[in-house]
């Protein structure tokens, strides 16, 4: 059996962390017969239900104050770094699909030190078609696939014990590591059929990231509303069965 870990960084993420470990829950499902998953929430800075909803979805959760998620995502991994085999990570605000930890085994078991996936909107309320499109463009033009996020990346313990694990980033703390991976010579792994299901908000909790993105795609497409918003990010996180995430 692998031992497996995966690190939630949260900052008051009460309304969508559900959906998240739901999506974590079926994942951990699809490999029980190969795997153990541990699944840990860092509550960053709280000041919501964030931890109480974690406890009632049965994960761990550690509770900080640094305001700061690549210090999240490193507190998280020095949890779980010396009981695991495999370190995976996502985000509060994203869900997971069903095959997402088996396909990380996979790559493991082929040799990967890393596994870099890509993530993807299915609700898009509260932005102009624009965005969508010209988000879409971008995102999916071009091969291969050079997209880091760390709502769906993963990672052997040993090699991120090797190049130091995530940096105390405010933002960009995934690129960061994944550069450092690159550049002492460790086999990546980047898929691009199994997409994590994100929200569209462009109100992220870190300065720039993925909200930062779509806003500034936002100012660029139409530049009269720099302040465009999404109106709820919660109701379509998730898929129909065939879809690339399961509903859950």
């Amino acid at each position: 059996m692998i031992d497996l870990g995966v690190v939630v960084p949260a900052h008051d993420e009460e309304d969508l962390l559900a959906d998240c470990l739901a999506g974590l829950r079926h994942a951990a499902a699809a490999v029980a017969d190969r795997a153990r998953v541990r699944v840990l929430v860092v509550a960053d800075a709280c000041t919501d239900r964030t931890g109480e909803v974690a406890r009632a979805h049965g994960v761990e959760v550690l509770t900080i104050a640094a305001h700061n998620v690549g210090r999240a995502r490193a507190a998280g991994a020095a949890v779980l770094i010396d009981t695991v085999d495999w370190l995976a990570t996502t985000d509060a605000d994203s869900v997971v699909p069903r095959e997402w930890l088996a396909a990380q085994l996979a790559a493991a078991a082929r040799g990967a030190d890393a596994w870099v996936g890509t993530v993807e909107v299915v609700d898009w309320s509260g932005l102009p078609g624009a965005v969508s499109a010209r988000y879409r463009a971008d995102y999916e033009g071009g091969d291969p696939h050079r997209h880091v996020h760390g709502a769906s990346l993963g990672v052997a313990a040993a090699a991120y014990r090797a190049v130091g694990g995530f940096p105390a980033l405010a933002t960009g703390e995934d690129v960061a590591l994944v550069g450092r991976l690159e550049r002492t010579g460790h086999r990546l792994v980047r898929d691009r059929a199994h997409p994590v299901v994100t929200s569209a908000r462009t109100e992220g909790r870190t300065p720039g990231g993925f909200a930062g993105h779509l806003r500034g795609i936002a100012r660029h497409v139409i530049p009269t509303a720099p302040g465009t918003t999404v109106s709820s990010p919660r109701p379509a996180l998730r898929r129909e069965d065939d879809g690339p995430a399961a509903r859950i």
